[in-house]
């Protein structure tokens, strides 16, 4: 069995497009075609796997989380916010996360909603490629050295401060297969602001996120909406991320129905709800 991972999403077959070719040609494609089940993460992804020509069964299964203990208390791993509310950006530094359109916005969103001079941009991650310098250039260059701050990576107790500490989430990918990042905001009780490219209509569905497009100009107007929503809204829209989370995503769930799809990888008989054969 295959798990697709995001790797099959037309962005990420073009980027570096001839490696994939190339490795495919030699022996992916052929594995692919092979396999008893392919996996993936959400309905989204199902449709990149049968848009890539494969047709074999495929288990819609989600990421598992665990919700987090908010009895709990950790730190906030940076001291620049200063009694500023906090937009979080936790993951990779890299171009697929569309961390330039989100400087450009805010940038525009900093000129023309009076809220937003009431926040600061935190980006937390491990860079990728010297995509962080550029990053920091833009910045720069915008004049936002005040409002965004580059926290560096975050792992344990920092990465639990971060979440806990922040006011909001975004994540303006242009490509992901399902994000733990969205999932582990929610599970802190996070609003979020993401792309319809984060494949979790489930969220938006249940209120607990606010749908953004990927460009520099929609950013910023679904950032205004976000800064004039006062704090209980916002804490609202978290809390039912919250609840999302520990309504499908949990552990145990995704666990059992994985089990279940590889005995029958194995042994046969009636698939489980979670494949679909079509």
């Amino acid at each position: 069995m295959f798990t697709a991972n995001g790797m099959l999403d037309p962005w990420a077959v073009r980027n570096s497009g001839w490696k994939k070719r190339l490795v495919g040609s030699l022996w992916e494609n052929a594995a692919h075609r092979d396999a008893s089940c392919f996996h993936v993460n959400s309905e989204a992804e199902y449709q990149t796997v049968r848009a890539y020509g494969l047709k074999n069964p495929i288990a819609i299964i989600p990421n598992g989380i665990d919700v987090a203990d908010l009895s709990l208390r950790y730190p906030a791993p940076w001291r620049e916010a200063g009694g500023h509310k906090v937009l979080l950006y936790l993951g990779r530094l890299h171009p697929k996360k569309n961390l330039p359109a989100v400087l450009d916005a805010w940038k525009r969103v900093q000129q023309s909603t009076a809220h937003a001079r009431e926040w600061v941009l935190v980006i937390a991650g491990w860079d990728q490629g010297n995509h962080e310098a550029l990053l920091k250039r833009q910045a720069r260059e915008l004049g936002l050295e005040g409002s965004v701050h580059f926290a560096g990576p975050l792992f344990g107790a920092e990465k639990a401060g971060a979440y806990q500490n922040a006011d909001a989430f975004v994540l303006p990918s242009l490509s992901e297969g399902l994000p733990m990042v969205v999932l582990e905001a929610w599970a802190y009780g996070k609003p979020v602001v993401m792309t319809p490219e984060c494949n979790l209509p489930e969220g938006l569905a249940a209120g607990a996120a606010l749908s953004t497009g990927n460009t520099a100009e929609a950013l910023t107007g679904t950032l205004g909406v976000l800064f004039e929503m006062n704090d209980s809204e916002r804490q609202s829209m978290g809390e039912r991320g919250r609840a999302l989370v520990a309504e499908k995503f949990l552990w145990p769930g995704i666990a059992e129905e994985m089990k279940r799809v590889c005995e029958w990888a194995v042994g046969g008989g009636d698939p489980p709800p979670s494949v679909r054969c079509d």
